[in-house]
């Protein structure tokens, strides 16, 4: 359901009820896309929501953008440790899945959090990130030149899943060869849950078996690094130091486990919800093309609008209160980001797509310490992408259905065919 429909249907909104409301089934989420008549109705009526369901521990929804913002910025209250997301166990699952071996930025707090965000964050400047932009531009270019006479393409599989790989792949090092094997990985753990990329007999144990293979895969890189070490991402964590001594082995992998999944997966699926919205609002598109000077703020709009990372879970520290609903020590919290980006209170005419919206202060990309740190990175992949679009396509429009992820933590678009008439570079 597109989302200014779902935003119609809340007006007659009996039909929901919090009891049966759905708001982390996977199945939802690939079957509708994002529930906004859901969160629409509960921003309104109870924007703090203890949600109970089968196969999911119990949680409070945040819905509205002053609660989230409030929560992201005291990491000392709300940990993103115990709980890094709400997901459902899949029907017949035996119990919780097993902890596995992961230490990263995400489940992370303070004071490891700053320690180990320090080692990037100067390389993730927009200064620094700037000087990608020739070779963005040459992926890109290189990549819309593959498709051009075509007429008809698989959107998400041939242009916007290949910029993003192709980019971190060069960040960190990784050989061109390697390229289709690191793009497989993050589909099986962004997407473990859905049947086509699911290897074994559930999410967990394909979530498992990628984390597994990536690790192998970047402990031969990191030697590699140790013995020759270049400017890449990869040589730069293989010999950083925090506190002194070098990162362990877990710290180390997970960093550029997780490198690799954010920095392809959430640019992928902006880029493809972005093309999506486009197509929907030709007059954006237009708008776009006759006025370049927008992309900066059409990249912002673009990402509000699709807000590729559904949500985080935070845990409570102490007992407290959330806009009146007190919320005991232990138990969690979950932020759901296009739900702010939606939000009546923040947002002139929410559910309209507006490239020239001005401000634009969604939480896409979260706020206070786990602000994404690959952001300047994902901004400038959009306006490259979108701004040689604007040059380029002449026509676009859906050649088939467009198929979503299984998947309640990742927006995803798998697939989408498109139809459109493609100019050569200039």
């Amino acid at each position: 359901m597109e989302p200014q429909a779902a935003a119609n249907r809340v007006e007659s909104a009996s039909e929901f009820s919090l009891d049966t409301i759905e708001i982390v089934s996977p199945d939802h989420y690939q079957k509708n896309g994002y529930p906004h008549a859901e969160w629409t109705y509960l921003r309104k009526h109870q924007p703090v929501a203890y949600i109970e369901r089968p196969r999911v521990d119990p949680f409070w929804a945040i819905t509205k953008a002053a609660d989230i913002r409030e929560i992201s910025i005291q990491p000392r209250q709300w940990l993103n440790g115990p709980r890094l997301a709400v997901f459902m166990l899949d029907e017949g699952a035996e119990g919780p899945p097993p902890e596995l071996p992961l230490r990263h930025l995400l489940n992370m707090d303070p004071p490891q959090h700053g320690e180990f965000r320090s080692i990037l964050s100067q390389y993730f400047t927009p200064r620094s990130i700037r000087a990608l932009e020739p070779e963005i531009a040459k992926i890109t270019t290189e990549i819309l030149d593959d498709v051009m006479d075509r007429g008809e393409c698989d959107f998400v599989t041939e242009i916007s899943s290949k910029v993003p790989v192709a980019v971190i792949a060069e960040m960190l090092g990784v050989p061109r060869k390697d390229w289709p094997t690191i793009f497989r990985w993050t589909n099986e753990v962004i997407g473990g849950g859905d049947p086509e990329f699911q290897r074994g007999k559930d999410a967990n144990e394909t979530f498992a078996q990628a984390r597994l293979e990536m690790f192998q895969y970047f402990t031969d890189l990191v030697e590699e690094s140790r013995k020759h070490p270049g400017s890449d991402v990869t040589s730069i964590v293989s010999n950083a130091t925090v506190n002194g001594e070098p990162l362990p082995a877990l710290e180390l992998l997970s960093y550029l486990f997780l490198l690799v999944v954010a920095g392809n997966e959430t640019t992928r699926n902006a880029t493809s919800g972005g093309l999506l919205a486009f197509i929907e609002n030709p007059e954006q598109f237009r708008r776009l093309k006759s006025d370049p000077t927008l992309i900066k703020s059409a990249v912002e709009e673009i990402v509000r609008w699709t807000s590729p990372v559904i949500q985080f879970a935070r845990t409570a520290v102490n007992d407290t209160v959330v806009r009146g609903q007190k919320i005991r020590a232990g138990e969690s919290v979950c932020l759901f980001y296009p739900s702010a980006s939606r939000d009546e209170d923040v947002f002139m005419e929410p559910f309209k797509f507006d490239i020239g919206r001005n401000p634009n202060p969604h939480l896409s990309f979260g706020i206070g310490e786990h602000f994404c740190l690959g952001a300047n990175l994902a901004r400038l992949e959009l306006a490259v992408i979108f701004a040689e679009l604007a040059k380029r396509l002449d026509h676009a429009e859906l050649a088939g259905p467009v198929e979503r992820l299984r998947s309640s933590f990742v927006g995803g678009v798998k697939h989408m065919p498109i139809r459109y008439k493609l100019k050569p570079a200039s």
